[in-house]
């Protein structure tokens, strides 16, 4: 069973990858957040950093691209394989309007025939492999089963699919019936996105989906980082507790970011967006992302997580 780690703007950067192999177990793989040219065809320096090798030595990364044409496709991916990566990723999923507004994420997915003119132009000269992360269409959960026929056509590596509309958003019906269906349609190794939070999340799709063993996952394993080990049955440090365990990876995290914010600001707001995820795992959870962002100073900040570690109990 081979479990990835999900590309989440914001949360899963390098920072978040080293951080997170040094105290877990269970991830085959991680993604990168989207790289995409800006409107003057450009990079931006610090997802240019993101993915540097140097930044991400020792993880197993496939980056992932965004494009809606053959040529800033080609540009990535040529970039990517500069840099010696042998995979890409193309994000045929976001949902969010910015993207899907300007054909992008899946906001490109009820273009069927520009998705085959971008991959025609695409797969006889690029350098790498190429995966595709996908959501079932834009709007219409029927999108996918016009697509699934155009990637037959050409060597893909994997098809990622999260089985929601780009509308949905996050929210609503997990549509596992098209999912289930497009097993049948595809040539291609499939991997399972979206909802696994929990152990049993994961036990009831692996039953369901036997012939899957590719599953990705992100909300979930950001919310409880054991989650992999827990499906895995692996235990990095069986003499500590789970408690034990998310704090001195807790403190390892905030000293990576500490080496590139600046102010105590900027750290406390990219920590609190952590623990949006974090609280999900203690009891109580609301009461404790509540003492986060109410923290108005560093020591604050620390007390507030003191409080959380000690009062209140990890229960994923």
């Amino acid at each position: 069973m081979q479990i990835s780690l999900a590309p989440i703007q914001g949360i899963t950067d390098y920072h978040f990858r080293n951080t997170f192999q040094r105290f877990f177990d269970g991830v085959d793989v991680f993604y990168s957040p989207y790289l995409r040219l800006d409107n003057n065809k450009q990079l931006l320096k610090s997802k240019v950093k993101d993915i540097h090798p140097e930044n991400n030595v020792g993880v197993h990364l496939v980056p992932q691209i965004m494009s809606n044409n053959a040529h800033d496709f080609l540009y990535l991916s040529n970039y990517l394989a500069d840099l010696g990566y042998k995979m890409v990723n193309w994000n045929l999923g976001c949902p969010f309007p910015m993207v899907t507004n300007r054909e992008l994420g899946s906001g490109l997915l009820p273009h069927y025939n520009k998705i085959n003119d971008i991959l025609e132009k695409v797969i006889p000269v690029i350098k790498t492999g190429v995966s595709v992360k996908m959501r079932i269409g834009l709007d219409n959960t029927d999108d996918i089963f016009n697509i699934l026929p155009i990637l037959n056509k050409f060597p893909i590596t994997e098809i990622i699919i999260h089985p929601r509309t780009g509308k949905q958003m996050y929210k609503g019906e997990i549509h596992t019936d098209v999912f289930e269906k497009s097993l049948s349609l595809s040539n291609h190794s499939i991997s399972y996105n979206g909802d696994i939070n929990t152990l049993g999340d994961y036990i009831k799709l692996n039953s369901r989906f036997k012939t899957v063993n590719s599953f990705m996952i992100g909300r979930g394993l950001v919310a409880n980082p054991f989650l992999a080990e827990q499906i895995k049955q692996l235990d990095k440090n069986p003499s500590k507790s789970k408690i034990e365990r998310f704090k001195e990876f807790h403190h390892a995290l905030t000293d990576e970011y500490l080496k590139t914010l600046s102010g105590p600001s900027h750290l406390i707001n990219r920590m609190a967006a952590f623990w949006e995820y974090f609280a999900q795992s203690f009891s109580n959870s609301h009461k404790v992302y509540k003492r986060i962002k109410k923290a108005t100073s560093i020591d604050k900040y620390w007390a507030a997580v003191e409080v959380n570690c000690k009062e209140e109990s990890w229960v994923a």
